[in-house]
């Protein structure tokens, strides 16, 4: 072999190391890149009508009493004060959140909703339903419970107490055991 054949074969191997290790940085940065997206998504903030937005980490570990609820609707005028108290007692094991069915656009408006319901918890600025593969319900007032693992556990219809919330999450967590 000459002397000019092996300088070409060693510049071909470095140039073949050189792809090999660019495609092998660029596979990690897409790697990386995509990782990274799973933690974004993972992490959602959640607008709400008062006070400031619930991070979805904040919710690991802890149920969610999704309540739709309605100023013209009696029965949710009536379960209101229930989870107004199933949210003061039980702050350290759950999050009670609201969605004003009628999702007024204009902010003094959601809050005077807010005001006249009496609701001590937060209401979501949008619908979160779906990202458990819901639609907004039908019937008011509905109640989604999502179990500590974020997974839909039960949807609830008519009115609720705080008493009937709890029950349906014991009740159902041991049948599905």
């Amino acid at each position: 072999m000459s002397r000019s054949s092996i300088k070409t074969a060693i510049e071909n191997l470095r140039l073949i190391t050189a792809e090999s290790l660019f495609r092998r940085c660029l596979l990690m940065l897409c790697l990386m890149t995509v990782s990274g997206c799973d933690r974004e998504a993972e992490n959602v903030a959640y607008d709400t009508v008062l006070g400031p937005p619930i991070v979805s980490s904040s919710l690991v570990g802890r149920w969610q009493v999704i309540n739709y609820w309605a100023t013209w609707c009696g029965p949710c005028i009536t379960e209101i004060p229930e989870l107004n108290e199933l949210a003061e007692d039980r702050a350290d094991s759950l999050v009670v959140l609201g969605v004003d069915f009628d999702a007024p656009a204009a902010p003094a408006v959601a809050r005077a909703s807010i005001e006249k319901m009496g609701i001590d918890f937060p209401v979501l600025a949008s619908d979160p339903s779906a990202r458990w593969g819901l639609s907004m319900p039908e019937v008011l007032p509905t109640t989604v419970l999502i179990n500590p693992k974020g997974e839909l556990h039960q949807i609830l219809v008519g009115p609720q107490t705080k008493t009937s919330i709890l029950g349906a999450m014991v009740a159902r967590s041991i049948s599905s055991e």
